[in-house]
């Protein structure tokens, strides 16, 4: 089933570093190698929209640069409409540092560049908007065009899946306009005041979210798998066993997974076990897209451990 979905997010040209570790302060250390890669968390979750078989328009700002030609060019390799990527002229395009470990661990520093200049044409965003079956957002883009692009969907009645990465502080009156809140356990934590340490803290986490308005919850713990809450249940998705390479883009992997799932009509439990599939085939490679996999791919994997009620 083909659905439409609006992504509003960031573009970044990652630089990948791989290294045996990360180095002490003051200290050079040798690397294993360089790599230019597409990236950006708003492009990293439209890629993953699109390979689980969804329709995308992309919202977002690039430099009149190489990086911003690339990175274009991989979107339109995956088939995803750019007639609202804007062009910026005196910006550059963002640029990601990822520097990741040979235990897979990865850290990483962003440079926004014209990711910061990216605006909302709002008649055009309706347009796009009608006949969509969620818009797709993240917090890498400016909060005040992040926030009006929430509202509008809301009031569309398009039903929002809001990934508040990186974290920062957000109004009450969100809360209520998005359908589906996909955060980690630090986010979870941070927005509720709430120790989450495991599954049962992100049950309580979650029900808090959703006492403020919001529809319904994931909240993902790493190698502890994901929870997932609404009104009638809350489950445990155990993660998958599976040899990490590099962490980088699985929580947009993740996020555009269990939104695709979500728009065909999945439960919250049986997207989320989509999201814990596709995540765990995404940590075996290394990059940010490049690691994003295809529907046929997760469906040729084995079935995600059965998940439990909370």
């Amino acid at each position: 089933m083909t659905v439409d979905i609006v992504v509003l997010g960031s573009l970044n040209m990652d630089l990948l570093m791989r290294v045996p570790r990360a180095p002490l302060a003051g200290e050079t250390l040798l690397g294993r190698s360089l790599q230019h890669l597409p990236g950006g968390k708003g492009g990293n979750q439209a890629v993953s929209c699109a390979r689980q078989g969804a329709r995308v328009t992309m919202i977002a700002r690039v430099g009149r640069d190489a990086d911003g030609d690339a990175l274009c060019a991989a979107l339109a390799a995956d088939g995803i409409r750019l007639d609202a990527v804007q062009r910026d002229a005196t910006q550059a395009t963002g640029v990601a540092l990822v520097m990741v470990e040979d235990s897979a661990q990865n850290r990483i520093v962003v440079i926004p560049g014209a990711n910061l200049a990216v605006s909302l044409d709002e008649a055009a965003f309706a347009a796009a908007l009608q006949g969509a079956s969620c818009f797709v957002t993240q917090l890498e883009s400016p909060l005040p065009v992040v926030l009006r692009a929430i509202a509008l969907a809301h009031e569309a009645g398009c039903p929002v899946v809001l990934n508040p990465s990186p974290m920062q502080p957000l109004p009450d009156s969100v809360w209520p306009q998005v359908a589906t809140l996909v955060v980690n356990e630090v986010e979870a934590a941070e927005y509720t005041g709430l120790p989450v340490a495991d599954a049962a803290g992100a049950v309580a986490a979650a029900r808090a979210l959703m006492q403020r308005g919001v529809g319904r919850v994931v909240v993902t713990l790493g190698a502890q798998g994901a929870v997932s809450v609404d009104a009638r249940s809350a489950c445990l998705h155990p993660s998958m066993p599976v040899q990490a390479v590099d962490t980088t883009a699985a929580g947009d992997t993740f996020t555009g997974a269990l939104a695709v799932a979500l728009a065909q009509g999945a439960s919250l439990q049986q997207a989320a076990a989509r999201g814990v599939q596709a995540a765990a085939l995404c940590v075996t490679r290394a990059g940010a897209q490049p690691s994003i996999p295809r529907a046929a791919e997760v469906d040729a994997m084995p079935a995600p451990p059965a998940w439990t009620d909370l």
